[in-house]
């Protein structure tokens, strides 16, 4: 009988760090009326997108929620897709 060896073999992945936008360009401004803007952050079925795909500092993402759920709210942006 042939020994296996087995080996642990990790793939390494590197993942490109993510910077905020609204950190590196402070021009930007987070603003529940300007929706042309918030699509970026909402998903195609009306979900906000989260931190760790956007790329959003903790504080800038939780202006970008409140401002998506002002915008839904006065009608601005779907809640959901038509159905």
């Amino acid at each position: 009988m042939k020994k296996r060896q087995f080996t642990n073999r990790k793939k390494k992945t590197f993942h490109k760090q993510k910077i905020c936008r609204f950190c590196a360009d402070s021009s930007l401004a987070i603003d529940y009326k300007d929706f042309s803007m918030l699509r970026f952050f909402v998903t195609e079925r009306g979900k906000i997108i989260p931190r760790r795909i956007s790329g959003n500092c903790a504080r800038h993402q939780r202006r970008i929620t409140s401002a998506v759920k002002r915008a839904r709210n006065i009608a601005l942006i779907p809640f959901t897709v038509a159905h």
